[in-house]
């Protein structure tokens, strides 16, 4: 009889103990997420939320903050007398007292009377302390100079996360982290996840001054050249730090919802594929140098034409320069002296130089959304396709993929990576070189015949007495696949570059112009002047002393 007791109550407690493991495989097993969900519901996200990391110029003037704003809230539950509510508030809000009353008879558990208050209204609100009545406190995003450097930072779109620019990039860096309280299933408090509530600030390299004339020079453009749209930067190219990036027509991202163009918020120095023409000699002629195929003083016969398979090639307006050289294949801007040094390189190192010049890479810019073309075209192996490469025509590179690369001649051969952020915090970016594309020797040869050119050439508009600047114009006709029409071919429209550096033995600044279809024939009279505005600016700005007595 006791066994038989025993032995009820040790089956008695073995189904107590059975429902107890089957509701517990049934909460933490088959509805967990359930109940993990629920748990989350009932977390409450408290306002310890730090603000955004703000974003300067390099001199510290804003050109990303943070401004706080008030909005006035009601809460109709809490309101015993509406009518004498609406009254009150209409002559601190001054608002129509009907527009007010219809507010507080919603059926909302809250409802906006009025955002972005003025200081006498909250104060007025505050003395009053008006029962169902609230002040709320919001922080919004702000662009203190507008459209200036747009295309750089971006902005904060509405559901607070960064797009384009430096906004999109850094946005898990600039954003500020929240410390969220966990709470169990009864109600307590679990503990708090807390971070850094403050997001971080950054630094940029841009020169507030720099950029303003830059992005003047622009709209300058736009009046005398009529230009469709164009881009201007200013890079230090000893150190690879940006002091200006200009671009065209630009936006203003504290309205950037009025936009009905998404594509002017894209930034055409690091996301639009070009031409460069003429400005690719000096790479092809360097790439020749290199290897010593030839000298600045190798010449050739230049008949104005060149037949290669069923194709002429011509110089530009079909000019015969006869015996010349290299020297003056880049103060002429002679395609056939370009092709004719390229064929001296041959066909594969031509390529591995262009490869060695990053022209079919990222170069790692700091900025959101960097594109580069794969050039498969060029890359498959037709003659003429070098040919015409080797005066920049059929080779598609962006804006800061030429920069970069003609950042070589500034380090005896060493290309430097362009960046825009100069610190986070207190991290300080550091320069970064490639390995050596060229020699120290090619680099001074070459720079010597680009100083040529301004001094000899067809740029001699670009030169200020008493300094040697290096530059090179080019012109490049648009392919009608750029502008997306479906057909082989060129169109009548311009692409128009001028890049030149200075003092051209010791620089100190490095200025690349674009402007798109301007209404001239050729660089020379459009993007070589906005470069001698620029460049002389600079020169007064950074107290270059001259390189001569005038």
């Amino acid at each position: 009889m006791v066994r038989y007791r025993v032995n009820i109550i040790l089956i008695f407690l073995f189904l107590i103990w059975s429902i107890i493991v089957g509701q517990l495989f049934k909460l933490q097993i088959l509805e967990s997420d359930f109940y993990q969900a629920l748990a989350q519901g009932q977390q409450r996200k408290q306002s310890l939320i730090g603000t955004r990391g703000e974003i300067f110029f390099k001199s510290g003037e804003f050109l990303a903050s943070n401004n706080v704003v008030f909005h006035v809230f009601a809460t109709p539950s809490n309101i015993t007398n509406k009518q004498e509510t609406a009254n009150l508030l209409k002559d601190i809000l001054l608002i129509d007292e009907e527009i007010i009353l219809e507010r507080l008879n919603r059926s909302s558990s809250f409802v906006y009377l009025k955002k972005d208050l003025s200081e006498q209204e909250r104060t007025l609100l505050t003395q009053e302390k008006i029962p169902g009545i609230d002040i709320e406190t919001e922080l919004i995003r702000q662009y203190l100079n507008g459209p200036m450097a747009s295309q750089v930072i971006g902005f904060l779109g509405g559901e607070g996360i960064g797009q384009y620019g430096l906004e999109g990039l850094y946005d898990e860096v600039l954003r500020p982290q929240e410390a969220v309280p966990k709470w169990g299933l009864a109600g307590q408090l679990l503990g708090l996840e807390t971070k850094q509530t403050n997001g971080a600030n950054i630094y940029l390299t841009l020169d507030y001054n720099i950029q303003f004339i830059a992005e003047r020079l622009l709209e300058q453009a736009y009046q005398k050249y009529n230009i469709e749209s164009g881009s201007l930067i200013v890079i230090n190219p000893k150190t690879g730090a940006i002091l200006a990036l200009a671009n065209f027509p630009n936006f203003d991202p504290n309205f950037y919802h009025q936009e009905t163009n998404f594509q002017i918020f894209k930034n055409p120095v690091i996301q639009r594929i070009f031409e460069p023409g003429s400005i690719f000699k000096v790479f092809t002629l360097a790439a020749a140098l290199d290897q010593k195929k030839i000298n600045p003083e190798t010449e050739y016969e230049d008949k104005g034409f060149i037949q290669i398979g069923g194709y002429t090639l011509k110089n530009y307006n079909e000019r015969v320069f006869g015996r010349t050289n290299m020297v003056d294949v880049l103060e002429r801007s002679i395609n056939t002296g370009a092709i004719f040094a390229q064929r001296q390189l041959g066909n594969q190192a031509f390529l591995d130089y262009l490869e060695k010049f990053g022209f079919f890479e990222l170069t790692g810019i700091d900025l959101h959304g960097e594109i580069f073309s794969q050039n498969l075209e060029f890359k498959k192996g037709y003659e003429v396709n070098f040919a015409t490469a080797s005066y920049g025509q059929g080779i598609n590179i962006t804006l800061i993929q030429a920069l970069r690369a003609f950042t070589a001649l500034a380090n005896d051969g060493r290309m430097v990576k362009p960046y825009i952020v100069d610190k986070i915090n207190q991290n300080k970016t550091e320069p970064v070189f490639s390995s050596p594309v060229i020699s120290s020797q090619t680099a001074s040869q070459t720079t010597a015949m680009m100083v040529s050119v301004i001094e000899n050439g067809f740029s001699k508009k670009a030169k200020i007495p008493g300094y040697y600047l290096a530059g090179k114009t080019g012109t490049s006709q648009v392919p009608y696949s750029s502008l997306g029409i479906d057909k082989r071919g060129y169109s009548n429209k311009t692409w128009q570059t001028f890049i030149g550096f200075g003092p051209a033995f010791d620089p100190e600044f490095m200025i690349l112009v674009k402007l798109d279809n301007p209404a001239t024939n050729t660089a020379e009279y459009s993007a070589m002047p906005v470069f001698r505005d620029m460049a002389k600016y600079l020169i007064d700005y950074l107290k270059i002393p001259p390189d001569y007595d005038i």
